[in-house]
């Protein structure tokens, strides 16, 4: 019998009804689904930075780094955003980039550099919070490098070398010992940087330390805008010596400086004046005799006179970022810790060093608002943004990238921890794939971070060389990612950080093979898939272990070097060299031990990818270069990549992209 159709209204009506019901749920299904992080979405991340506070403690002023695709380009904007997190305002619009932006201490205004206007040099521009345009309030003809409000806000402290900027190139007549350094490139007497004063009504420029023999920095106000302290180095030939001295010089010209301290440390100093008006503070390194691997510990000088006094002479751990309580009866700082970095803070009067927050984060950087403070935080799901740090509790204020990361799944991140082969213990990262399935054999990238004083920790950062971002893409394509806070790295105290002093690519080594096992023992690692690779140090160590061990299928080497000796001269590290190896006439058989990559290099059997910058004076291209010619002779498949006017750390963000892509195909070609 066949059957009739019989309509019905109902049964219509409750037909589309599903139907429009089940393309709804269908749409919202699709837009909930993640994706896996791809090098658009690296590109698309905002780095937050340089966190500066009001006087009354109210917005916190800070900058944002963008790609700017169409012009392949980075550019930074000045953004405010209140203590309580409703309003979050970009203040400036330039045509190039605004950086440091500094509170008046009045309230009225905000200044910053800036290169808009296509200008040559960086200029102090300056806002009305009031109302009204930004406007250029400097035109001088030097590059500023950055400056300071008196606490009055009627004067500048201006730091820039009293070279002019030529547009015509001049013969570079080499007059210092150490004259490279990346980014500035070749450093003459001509270009040492001096502090000059600037009269905010009359626009009137004077400068204040005048001494060609030396370079002068980090200048702080005194409380009452009368004085400024300063860092210099006054030794016979500053060039080689790792020491900073501490002056404080009358705020007006041809005023005559007194030195107040000589601190020893490699590292950037940072110099801060109480707002009693009472003590310097500053940073110390452990010993000149431990050079780079020296970890800086905190100390104060009274301002009269008297005995400096270090802190944390009993605290076994790098402190950076001091800053004092309005009161001045504290100092907070920021600790490397084992994977993390936490705000801490200690007595003016000595004792314990007490832990801020609790939690395991990593805390960027730090400004003083009023009684409380503003932090820079990420972690290993958020780049860094700016929190309001309330006692132990962290509150967010800003949201630069939450957008994009909603749309993605990232991979876990997990801590490690195994044996090297002398029964040290050491603690790293894996990063698994989004989709990871356990029991199941992945293909594994050994990351290795730079430095070697760095450390892999638990953030994302979304700076100029994003090195969790690229662990976590190599994830999103698959791969294990390990990365291992080798012998070398900070975090674990100054005997685990100076470990490898004089010796370098051996207890490294050890140490990341040590982690490749353990992957491979505990069934997560395909032995027959195994890929290293690193940036800087990372690079270097990437020839250390491949010209060691034979197992892996694949290396990228980017920024590296393996003929140590060659180094010598050729690039920033000349008074390390010296007081770490030696001279190459006096420690031949020490050059020769640490460069044996190089003349070992017939143990390669790893096809490799060297990468670097063509303008590189930190890890010059050389390097590279000297790799891949050996492997070219010796039949080993490798490939070289020079990015033109391309520093240390790469700034055109086509470049970066485009390393990235040549990583993936890289590693895809022999892993997959």
């Amino acid at each position: 019998m066949r059957l009739r159709w019989i309509f019905n209204p109902c049964i219509v009506l409750i037909l589309l009804s599903l139907i429009i019901l089940t393309g709804a749920t269908n749409l919202f299904a699709q837009s909930a689904t993640k994706h896996f992080l791809s090098i658009d979405d690296i590109s698309k991340l905002q780095n937050v930075e340089d966190p500066h506070c009001s006087p009354d403690g109210q917005w916190i002023a800070y900058t944002v780094t963008i790609n700017d695709v169409e012009a392949d380009k980075r550019r930074s904007s000045v953004w405010m955003v209140s203590w309580d997190g409703k309003q979050d305002l970009r203040i400036s619009y330039g045509n190039g980039s605004d950086s440091s932006p500094r509170f008046s201490p009045d309230g009225k205004y905000i200044a910053f550099l800036s290169d808009r206007s296509d200008a040559k040099q960086s200029q102090i521009w300056v806002l009305d919070r009031r109302g009204g345009e930004a406007h250029a309030l400097t035109k001088v003809k030097q590059d500023i490098d950055s400056f300071e409000w008196s606490p009055d806000s009627k004067q500048l402290v201006l730091v820039m070398s009293d070279e002019e900027q030529s547009d015509k190139p001049k013969p570079i007549v080499i007059d210092r010992y150490k004259f490279k350094q990346d980014i500035e490139g070749y450093v003459t007497v001509a270009s040492r940087k001096h502090l000059y004063l600037f009269d905010v009504e009359n626009q009137k420029l004077e400068a204040l330390t005048t001494d060609k023999n030396f370079d002068d920095k980090n200048p702080v106000w005194s409380p009452d805008s009368k004085r400024i302290a300063y860092i210099t180095n006054h030794a016979q030939d500053p060039d080689q010596t790792f020491t900073d001295d501490i002056f404080v010089i009358d705020a007006q010209s041809g005023a005559t400086p007194q030195k107040v301290a000589t601190v020893f440390t490699p590292n950037d100093q940072h110099l801060l004046w109480s707002p009693d008006g009472r003590l310097l503070a500053y940073l110390v390194g452990t010993g000149a005799q431990d050079f780079s691997y020296a970890q800086d510990k905190l100390a104060i000088v009274p301002v009269a006179g008297g005995s400096p006094r270090v802190l944390t002479e009993k605290f076994d751990g790098m402190v950076s970022d001091p800053q004092f309580t309005a009161d001045s009866k504290f100092l907070t700082f920021l600790v490397a810790e084992d994977r993390v970095q936490y705000p801490a803070r200690i007595s003016v009067n000595g004792g314990n060093v007490e832990r801020i927050v609790k939690e395991g984060v990593v805390i960027i950087d730090q400004a003083r608002c009023g009684n409380q403070f503003a932090v820079l935080s990420s972690s290993d799901t958020s780049p860094a943004e700016v929190y309001a740090m309330e006692g132990a509790t962290l509150r967010k204020l800003t949201a630069h990238n939450d957008a994009v990361l909603s749309q993605v799944q990232l991979g876990t991140v997990e801590n490690t921890s195994f044996s090297s082969k002398d029964g040290t213990q050491v603690h790293g990262l894996m990063i698994k794939p989004p989709n990871y399935e356990s029991g199941k054999k992945y293909p594994m990238i050994l990351w290795i971070h730079g430095g070697p004083n760095g450390q892999d920790d638990h953030s994302l950062l979304a700076d100029l060389y994003p090195l969790q971002l690229e662990r976590q893409l190599f994830a999103a394509n698959g791969y294990v990612v390990l990365a291992i806070n080798y012998r070398g790295s900070s975090g674990r105290g100054f005997a685990y950080s100076r470990a490898i002093f004089a010796d370098w690519g051996h207890k490294e080594v050890d140490d990341l093979l040590a982690g490749v096992d353990d992957a491979i023992k505990k069934g997560i690692a395909d032995p027959q898939r195994l890929g290293i690779g690193g940036w800087s140090y990372g690079g270097i160590l990437t020839d250390y272990t491949i010209a060691s061990d034979t197992r892996f299928k694949a290396a990228a080497s980017g920024a590296g070097s393996a003929n140590q000796i060659s180094m010598y001269g050729s690039d920033q590290y000349i008074l390390q060299y010296n007081n770490e190896i030696g001279t190459p006439w006096k420690s031949l058989d020490t050059w020769m031990k640490v460069s044996y990559p190089f003349f070992h290099a017939d143990r390669i059997k790893t096809p490799t990818l060297f990468l670097g910058g063509q303008k590189d004076f930190n890890v010059p291209i050389i390097g590279g270069e000297q790799m891949y010619e050996s492997l070219r002779t010796l039949g080993i498949p490798t490939q070289l990549v020079i990015y033109p006017e391309q520093f240390h750390i790469f700034t055109r963000p086509s470049f970066i992209r485009e390393r990235q892509q040549r990583w993936l195909d890289w590693f895809a070609k022999y892993l997959k």
